[in-house]
């Protein structure tokens, strides 16, 4: 496994080729991992009456490209909630959460889309693209609302706050989270990873991190975020703090979510194949769980809080029982990595059921309702 760099190249006005504003595709693209048919594993079942996976529909070819992200957007008055996703073709789609039925595409970036976040109110969303600009836009007409700009290589995973006045956005080389102010769209924040004093021995060039992800605790109070490194950084947003790092992870740390219905407890997924679960104000390592074969590139919880679901470079989406600590389902529609995985609440935060989603390197989106 290794990681691909790629040079992006775009044509200015004048014809002449320049070198995109973001060079490190991804960072962290994965090179085609090897991958042999012994390692596939059917859909499988650990007898549990507490909750499972069905799988609804698949869409094959969903984008011309890699699908890179996923979220939902919450339903309003007039309309379901839709499943918004985002591909290396430059282009947001939004999903019916039923069927999957293609509901809009949405274009405006001239790179490859890394991640995709909706407003709490279903109204407005977002995309992050490699082009280093963020595109606000309004879900039913496609207007754009707001374009924000950072330099090259400072634009990766984002979020918006819980009750949706400022969005989050993970800062790559910057070593920082960005933060932005929803009635505005003006930057107000800038959370930076301290350097450390004495740096670790395991540390490569690492007077900076590089940040790839970022979550908001579900009372807004708190936003984590993961690094190549492996560590996670954790701060105060009110008083624009550093609080801690939580350690444990000895690879990238992709994807981090907190449990929606305790503050304190945060999931990460990371290149070294493990989750886990932390105590992120009590900075303490609660459990580690393993089973992917290979990279975890995406974890998401699930409304009820008693599930996570996890995307993984071995091609499975698998559900895990927080209270066992286990892996009780392996999903197999994709034929390459999972990069996305993404619960749709049914109706509230604390409520069994609801739709899953999961996107891949494949082009293709699957569907599973979660009961």
């Amino acid at each position: 496994q290794s990681l691909r760099y790629q040079t992006w190249q775009t044509k200015t006005p004048d014809g002449s080729s320049q070198t995109a504003a973001a060079t490190l595709v991804r960072v962290l693209c994965i090179q085609s991992l090897p991958f042999s048919p012994g390692n596939s594993q059917p859909n499988r079942t650990t007898k549990s009456k507490s909750m499972k996976l069905a799988g609804i529909k698949s869409v094959e070819g969903a984008h011309d490209e890699s699908v890179w992200a996923a979220t939902w957007v919450p339903a309003t008055s007039s309309r379901p909630a839709l499943l918004l996703t985002g591909s290396l073709d430059e282009t947001v789609k939004l999903w019916k959460s039923d069927d999957l039925n293609l509901a809009g595409t949405n274009t405006g970036h001239c790179l490859g889309v890394v991640s995709v976040a909706a407003h709490p109110s279903g109204i407005i969303a977002a995309s992050a693209s490699l082009d280093s600009f963020v595109r606000v836009f309004d879900v039913n007409t496609n207007a754009t609302i707001a374009t924000l700009e950072a330099p090259p290589s400072e634009v990766w995973q984002m979020q918006f706050h819980p009750k949706g006045t400022k969005l989050a956005v993970a800062g790559g080389g910057s070593a920082s989270i960005k933060v932005w102010d929803t009635s505005t769209w003006k930057l107000t924040s800038t959370l930076t990873i301290p350097r450390p004093e004495v740096p670790k021995p395991s540390d490569k060039n690492t007077s900076k991190k590089f940040v790839l992800s970022v979550a908001w605790s579900p009372d807004g109070r708190t936003i984590a975020c993961g690094s190549m490194d492996g560590t996670i950084s954790v701060f105060d947003v009110a008083r624009e703090k550093f609080m801690h790092h939580l350690e444990g992870h000895s690879m990238p740390v992709r994807s981090l979510v907190y449990s929606p219905v305790d503050p304190r407890v945060l999931f990460s997924a990371s290149d070294d194949a493990h989750i886990h679960m932390y105590d992120a104000e009590g900075k303490s390592l609660v459990s580690s769980m393993s089973g992917h074969a290979s990279w975890v590139l995406s974890v998401d919880a699930s409304p009820d809080g008693n599930a996570i679901a996890t995307g993984s470079s071995d091609r499975t989406v698998r559900l895990w029982d927080l209270k066992m600590r286990a892996a009780l389902q392996t999903m197999s529609n994709h034929t390459d990595q999972v990069w996305a995985v993404t619960f749709c609440p049914p109706g509230g935060t604390g409520v069994r059921g609801g739709r899953l989603a999961s996107v891949c390197d494949d082009k293709s989106i699957s569907l599973y309702d979660y009961s």
